[in-house]
């Protein structure tokens, strides 16, 4: 169409009408407009368009595969409107109607998922992306612009981004029920000795928390099994061997299994969380909602 006035639009939702109904005269009921009115409208149309929408058989309207074609980009049309109309709904609560998080894996187990369920009650025509990744890979998706709002690892490593402190916390010993060291009312470093550990497979093994402390301790133990993080519970559960761990993690874990223990671990073993951002959305209304609602939920957890 040449040119898209008020006109040819209206003379597309006549049409719509008349394709779905099939007759000129039940689209003008429908419409409440007269049959003329329609034949009129359709007419006008189809020279606009240059094409032939509906054969004339004996008083009825066959339509054309043209016709069809028109009216599957009508219901695209369509679509694309109401998805317009939502996102100007979401702008006007929030200052923006789309959202791409990345989030550590530690997070992007039940912490993060609700912080999203929260924000879709306040507005469920949001559109929210969420990735998860390694910390240092948050920060660069932040930077980037492939991330609106990270959640990573404290401390911020990128001086380009705004970071702000979520969570402070102690790790917690994760043990099988039926192990030794489920009977004490708490678990330190030493007790690890000849123990077999689970730990996160981080890109490189120095950089974990527990051998750290382990090797800082001269603790020897058994040996070890490195997983991705959110099968870490599953493997204590199985009596594959012991964790250390930070309690966010845990708890969005454990619910599915019954059979580990949760002991105090000592000495400290200290994890912190974090919100990053550009300088862009240091006023965002959703930043606002996520910061304050993330707060709270922390607070659940720590009850």
């Amino acid at each position: 169409m040449a040119n898209v006035t008020i006109h040819s639009l209206k003379a597309l939702a006549v049409f719509k009408t008349l394709f779905e109904v099939g007759s000129a005269s039940g689209a003008a009921r429908h419409l409440g407009i007269t049959q003329s009115g329609v034949s009129r409208s359709l007419a006008q149309l189809e020279e606009n368009l240059g094409i032939q929408l509906f054969l004339r058989e004996k008083n009825r309207l066959v339509a054309t595969p043209e016709a069809r074609e028109l009216y599957d980009e009508i219901l695209r049309l369509m679509g694309n409107i109401e998805e317009l109309r939502h996102s100007v709904l979401a702008l006007k609560e929030f200052g923006t109607s789309r959202l791409r998080i990345a989030a550590i894996p530690g997070l992007s187990f039940g912490f993060v998922p609700r912080l999203v369920a929260a924000l879709l009650e306040e507005n469920r025509r949001f559109s929210v992306s969420l990735d998860m990744m390694a910390s240092h890979e948050v920060q660069s998706a932040v930077e980037s612009s492939h991330a609106d709002i990270g959640f990573i690892t404290l401390p911020a490593t990128s001086p380009q981004l705004h970071a702000e402190t979520l969570l402070t916390t102690q790790a917690i010993c994760l043990l099988p029920e039926r192990h030794p060291l489920a009977a004490q009312a708490s678990v330190d470093v030493c007790d690890l000795a000849d123990q077999h550990l689970v730990i996160s497979n981080q890109p490189s093994l120095a950089t974990n928390p527990l051998l750290e402390l382990v090797a800082h301790h001269g603790v020897r133990i058994a040996g070890k099994t490195e997983a991705n993080i959110g099968t870490i519970t599953a493997l204590v559960a199985n009596e594959v061997g012991i964790t250390a761990m930070n309690p966010i993690t845990a708890h969005d874990q454990l619910g599915r299994h019954e059979r580990v223990v949760v002991r105090p671990f000592t000495p400290a073993m200290t994890f912190g969380f974090g919100l990053v951002y550009r300088g862009e959305w240091k006023h965002s209304r959703v930043l606002a909602f996520l910061r304050d609602r993330g707060r709270e939920l922390l607070a659940d957890y720590r009850r």
